[in-house]
């Protein structure tokens, strides 16, 4: 009977209290792989790293490769390893046929013998590598050039997967499922915790907002935070900057009387004019600058300066001069504040958040607001298992973030 191809790998962190191990095993099972641990070393202190050395059998040389490929991300490295195979894209816009897809975790390359960081963790994209330069970095696929290098396959590819912290963190209690009834006070003293140190650190929160913010009046808190410096940059689309514009013009959003909570007769309208108003002015800058607009959200984002990515759909009305109607060049604007986060808050927003979350580093600290529970779960199954969900209405949130964070500029 003829051998199974197999291959020796190793794997070393806190492999027990990480479930790493279980991982390892769970992908290996699921693949109607085999494995054998031929050594499996445990930390003696709970800072003591652990390791391990299995040998992986496949059906094939092929079923093997898919095994392998399957548990790189959990951090697995091969005992003896290659260099990384790289293969030159033949076409602009198209990688390779065997191009390594990344994870949004910290990766290495191997590359004559030395392993490269990869610049920009971001999932779903390839790694370009210059070999002259010892550079390996994450390219978007509409951004490959016909020429370059990229890594192919599984071999030279090293993947450094979150651990579980050493002691307690801000967010551990709040990270074990998705739930309305977590305590929110210390949810929100968590977070505002959160925002404190990134901003210390001089690093970015992203707020990515929905219109719901403007429906619930959330708005002006959300003003308060980028006023203070809390928030760096704003994501959202054209429908967020609309109702916005349109409760400072009419104090109406999708013609419901802010005040009130009524309709408003001739309501239904209003946001075609408040975009009308700002087209005539040249953009929202101009009105704010002609002072057609003076307040709101979209007013604090002009005055404080802070940058602000208007991504566009099919479903716009007008839409506003600044919304960037090519979804591409959008994705290519936010990607760049992406990867200088330090925190992203999700606003009420299913299809941007989960958008901005495809971009993000696992290691951005991700929070998700909404009343719909579905939308984190949808997070984490895209990939974004760092996005801790509150399941909570976002006026409320947002209110009472900002004031917890008031005293403490």
């Amino acid at each position: 009977m003829p051998k199974k191809p197999y291959e020796d790998v190793e794997i070393r962190g806190h492999l027990i209290d990480s479930l790493m191990m279980p991982k390892i095993m769970d992908d290996i099972m699921d693949l109607d792989g085999e494995f054998e641990v031929l050594s499996f070393e445990v930390g003696h202190m709970k800072d003591d790293p652990s390791h391990a050395v299995m040998r992986i059998f496949g059906r094939d040389a092929e079923h093997l490769e898919e095994l392998l490929t399957a548990i790189t991300e959990h951090g697995v490295v091969a005992v003896r390893p290659q260099d990384a195979a790289l293969e030159a894209a033949d076409m602009d816009g198209v990688f390779p046929p065997d191009f390594y897809s990344t994870t949004n975790l910290e990766t290495l390359v191997r590359v004559e013998g030395e392993w490269v960081p990869v610049e920009h963790p971001e999932m779903d994209c390839g790694v370009r590598v210059d070999v002259e330069r010892g550079m390996a970095e994450t390219v978007a696929m509409g951004d490959v050039k016909a020429g370059e290098l990229y890594v192919a396959g599984h071999k030279g590819i090293r993947v450094l997967p979150l651990e579980r912290p050493r002691e307690s963190q801000p967010f551990e209690f709040m990270a074990s499922a998705v739930s309305s009834e977590k305590p929110k006070a210390q949810i929100v003293h968590e977070v505002a915790r959160l925002l404190r140190q990134v901003k210390v650190d001089g690093k970015l929160t992203i707020a990515v907002v929905g219109p719901a913010v403007v429906h619930t009046g959330a708005a002006p808190s959300l003003a308060r935070l980028i006023e203070a410096g809390y928030v760096g940059a704003v994501f959202g689309g054209n429908a967020v900057a609309t109702h916005d514009i349109e409760a400072d013009l009419f104090g109406t959003s999708l013609g419901i009387d802010l005040k009130r909570g009524t309709p408003v007769a001739g309501g239904h309208e209003h946001h075609l004019r408040a975009i009308n108003t700002v087209r005539r002015c040249g953009g929202i800058a101009a009105a704010v600058e002609q002072g057609v607009l003076t307040g709101g959200l979209m007013h604090t984002l002009v005055k404080t300066g802070t940058p602000v990515v208007l991504a566009g759909s099919i479903r716009d009305d007008g839409p506003l001069p600044e919304v960037i109607t090519d979804v591409m060049q959008a994705q290519k604007a936010m990607r760049a504040y992406a990867q200088l986060a330090g925190a992203c808050l999700m606003l009420s927003t299913m299809l941007h958040s989960i958008a901005v979350g495809n971009m993000l580093p696992a290691s951005v600290r991700t929070v998700c607001a909404d009343i719909n529970p579905a939308v984190v779960t949808k997070l984490a199954d895209r990939g974004s298992f760092q996005a801790i969900g509150i399941v909570t209405d976002v006026g409320l949130f947002v209110e009472q973030l900002a004031d917890e964070l008031d005293g403490a500029r």
